[in-house]
């Protein structure tokens, strides 16, 4: 085999098994209204560059678990005045938003989970509509959307934030049914990884 077919062949094998990387643009501008509005899609030169991600293709290891980005170019600070916005509208913590968005998606507004939920937040399409949200991976809509729901289920678990977090993850009906935290690994574990994540926000 001469080495113009051995470099072929291995070419052909890193397009199949590596990761491909691909980069994501986030661009932003702020109306008149001071309503800073985002998309990846720049429509108009009012819009400036945001963010600039890099990140895989392969959205699913062989398991079926979603590989998050593993270079972001942002700072998670970046998102701290949609933050406050989201803790002062809907009378939330803003270390626990910040400790959601770091346990849903690292803080990648492009993330996408293996059941479809999408952006800082990890919102399900289903709940696009009664949280405001026309555009998932927007940082803004995602993060006042994902607050709003949050703040709900705080308001039907009697404002206990186990539970609340349960439901956030598993679903208010399951922890409905089982009255309290559902027996799921995931949410378990879920669960006390955000009120770590929280702990740790608060101090610094």
């Amino acid at each position: 085999m001469n080495t113009l077919n051995s470099f072929l062949i291995l070419a052909v094998i890193s397009f199949f098994f590596l990761p491909s990387i691909s980069v994501a643009e986030i661009y932003t501008y702020k109306d008149a209204k001071g309503v800073r509005h985002f998309t990846n899609v720049p429509n108009s030169p009012k819009y400036k560059l945001f963010m600039t991600e890099r990140r895989s293709r392969s959205y699913y290891n062989r398991s079926g678990t979603y590989i998050k980005s593993s270079a972001r170019a942002v700072k998670i600070s970046a998102f701290d005045p949609i933050i406050k916005k989201a803790s002062l509208r809907y009378g939330l913590d803003c270390a626990l938003i910040k400790a959601v968005i770091s346990a849903e998606s690292a803080f990648n507004c492009q993330a996408i989970s293996p059941k479809g939920a999408k952006g800082l937040m990890q919102i399900m399409p289903e709940n696009y509509n009664s949280l405001n949200i026309s555009d998932p991976f927007d940082p803004s809509q995602n993060i006042m959307g994902g607050s709003k729901y949050l703040r709900q289920m705080l308001e039907i678990n009697d404002g206990r934030l186990r539970h609340a977090l349960a439901a956030y993850n598993a679903g208010p009906e399951a922890v409905r049914r089982y009255e309290g935290i559902p027996p799921y690994n995931e949410t378990i574990s879920y669960v006390a990884k955000v009120i770590d994540l929280y702990t740790q926000y608060k101090n610094m």
